[in-house]
């Protein structure tokens, strides 16, 4: 297996504000951006060419990563000119494989932070003569996903919505968004149209009577589409308990790129990350948050899990929880924002405008 398939088209609207400017893969996590890590973790896995399946804002990926020679890799760029769909955006760059009919073909998302064994799922394919194989992993409450059952073999039985009723929830496994394809399969998808993967590809091909194998992995896995769990996912990777070898440092409970500057006496811990030409004053306490490049936190501010935007700036005083702050947006001193608040970009709060508590 030497080649893979990238889908990274999404508008990554739960992201928003990040996604305004950048598109969800582009955002960093962990000093570099997210899709970094996957090319880099799929280069380790024996990965030489991949190409990228690109949609919303298609012009950024290239400038940044060119022909992937720097990772080692080969790397093609394929737009989508209307969104397809994950098995729409799959077909549309069949024609860029140089594989044989027979050989794998790994497929991955671009939203998904995992510690899946690549080789693992490769050589299960392999070995059970699969036409297709999910990667599987287990969730304490799969209401949220489709499950996918499997026989004691591992092999699919069937895929199933999102479950409404606790009768219907008949396993915890769920599908993890990494595949495996035998070349020819990825030809039997309709071109030219939107297709699902997951709605109308396997479901066709598990009707037809096609092997789709599932091999379960429940190693770190995390679905980044919430600006919640994509600073966690940066925490994580940071802290080490995701495994990346894109990091740009050390491992450990912070990381600051080389540009940036940290007051002697400002305390970063729980995987912070401090990106470039940033700088974090005097007496500030961050914990497992993101500072992107640029962004000015002001002596005094206390953040927790957060993001900051590139640019933006965090008055003096001004504690924030739980909030992303968009590209170039300003929060004046001694504003306290919780749980969920989303400041877009630009956007400027006056000293004091959002308080929880009195001004005393």
């Amino acid at each position: 297996m030497t080649e893979a398939i990238l889908l990274v088209g999404g508008k990554g609207t739960r992201l928003r504000p990040l996604t305004v400017h950048t598109p969800k893969p582009m955002v960093p996590a962990a000093g570099v951006p997210f899709l970094t890590h996957q090319l880099a973790r799929a280069r380790a896995a024996g990965v030489t060419h991949i190409v990228l399946a690109t949609s919303y804002l298609a012009e950024v990926f290239e400038p940044y990563f060119g022909d992937g020679s720097a990772l080692g890799l080969h790397i093609e760029y394929v737009t989508e000119t209307e969104p397809l769909g994950t098995g729409g955006a799959i077909r549309n760059v069949a024609s860029r494989l140089h594989s044989d009919p027979d050989d794998p073909v790994l497929i991955f998302n671009g939203d998904i932070l995992t510690g899946l064994d690549i080789r693992a799922l490769v050589a299960t394919h392999e070995e059970s003569g699969a036409d297709v194989s999910l990667h599987l992993t287990k969730v304490d409450d799969p209401r949220a996903y489709g499950l996918v059952p499997t026989d004691p073999s591992g092999r699919v039985t069937a895929f199933l919505e999102k479950p409404q009723t606790l009768e219907e929830i008949v396993t915890d496994q769920i599908n993890a968004g990494a595949y495996v394809f035998r070349r020819s399969v990825i030809d039997t998808i309709p071109a030219g149209r939107p297709v699902s993967v997951e709605r109308e590809t396997f479901p066709d091909l598990l009707s037809s009577g096609a092997h789709l194998q599932g091999m379960v992995d429940s190693t770190y896995w995390l679905d980044l589409g919430t600006p919640q769990a994509f600073v966690r996912g940066s925490a994580d990777l940071v802290l080490g308990r995701a495994p990346s070898p894109a990091v740009p440092g050390r491992c450990g409970d912070r990381l600051v790129l080389p540009t940036a500057s940290v007051a002697p006496d400002a305390k970063l811990t729980g995987g912070t990350v401090v990106g470039e030409n940033a700088s974090v004053g005097e007496g500030a306490r961050i914990s497992g948050s993101t500072i992107l490049s640029g962004a000015v936190i002001e002596p005094g501010a206390v953040i927790t899990d957060s993001l900051v935007g590139a640019g933006a700036r965090i008055g003096a005083r001004s504690t924030l929880s739980g909030t992303v702050i968009g590209d170039g947006a300003t929060v004046g001193a001694d504003n306290e924002l919780r749980e969920g608040v989303r400041v877009w970009c630009e956007a400027t709060l006056p000293a004091g405008a959002v308080r929880f508590s009195s001004d005393q």
